[in-house]
């Protein structure tokens, strides 16, 4: 039998994005409703969905070999583990999740120090309590089951709960006082299976096609033909990763030009190359961009 590859990724919010990254790198993972235990395409692959919150303790205990979690989570949870990459991405937008300190926004609190003495409620017990410990303050911190917003200011003082955008928190008239962590999915490993060869190059192959695909995010590849007389003018104006690719066509005068640009930027710059007399002018999408 092939060895295979224990892996993790997260059930929940950051499902759809991670099997949406997944799928842009190259391996496409078959899930239903309920399904636990995904399908792949990579046969070198056993895959589970399990809660963000827990990935971390099972590939600390060595149950899987890796996963993608939150750096929030495996902080949480105080595990050693190989972290073999950052990856930027979220369940909402590009932004990190953030753990912030909230209070209604009528609340006389103003800094952390206010709340010695009352009750916190949150769902990272751990994240709370070393933050508390960090600015020497001492509060009942009390663990939450969800809906954590609605619970200031009848049930407790403050919360810690987690934002991207902040909109939920305003929605729901609440005013962060501190932000106490900072955190984007990260891939781990088991640092025993990441000793293994076969599974460490697996591991790296991995994460280097997720690093690719996320690099190609919001970028696109621009090709266009021109003539020779206007390339020192569009190579002022092109920006790209690196200088330009250009080559000469058939008819002496023309050059072909490939770059790859924001696609934010193509919309700008792409009348602007006409105008500079570019033709044959074509826009692609990109799944990976490896450096």
């Amino acid at each position: 039998m092939s060895q295979q590859l224990k892996i993790a990724l997260p059930k929940g919010s950051l499902q759809a994005p991670t099997l949406s990254l997944f799928e842009k790198a190259g391996f496409n993972i078959y899930t239903s409703d309920r399904g636990l235990r995904p399908s792949s395409d990579d046969s070198d692959l056993d895959i589970y969905m399990i809660r963000a919150q827990e990935i971390a303790r099972y590939i600390d205990h060595g149950f899987v070999d890796c996963g993608i979690t939150g750096y929030d989570w495996a902080y949480e949870n105080g595990v050693n583990l190989e972290d073999l990459a950052t990856l930027p991405y979220s369940r909402a937008s590009t932004r990190p999740t953030r753990w912030v300190l909230v209070v209604p926004e009528n609340s006389t609190v103003q800094s952390v120090h206010d709340l010695a003495g009352k009750r916190i409620a949150t769902e990272g017990m751990g994240i709370t309590k070393r933050y508390l410990e960090e600015k020497g303050v001492e509060a009942e911190v009390e663990f939450s089951w969800g809906a954590t917003e609605v619970k200031v200011p009848d049930l407790v003082d403050a919360i810690v709960d987690v934002t991207e955008t902040g909109s939920s928190l305003r929605a729901n008239k609440l005013r962060i006082v501190d932000e106490l962590l900072s955190s984007f999915p990260h891939f781990y490993a088991n640092p025993g299976a990441y000793q293994d060869d076969w599974k460490k190059e697996k591991m790296d192959r991995i994460v280097l096609m997720l690093k690719g695909a996320l690099e190609a995010r919001d970028k696109v590849g621009l090709k266009l033909n021109l003539p020779k007389s206007a390339l020192k003018d569009v190579l002022e104006i092109l920006p790209s990763l690196r200088r330009p690719t250009v080559s000469p066509l058939a008819e002496d005068d023309w050059v072909a030009v490939e770059t790859i640009i924001g696609e934010s930027v193509a919309r700008k710059i792409i009348p602007d190359l006409k105008q500079l007399g570019a033709e044959g002018i074509i826009e692609f999408p990109l799944n990976k961009i490896v450096p």
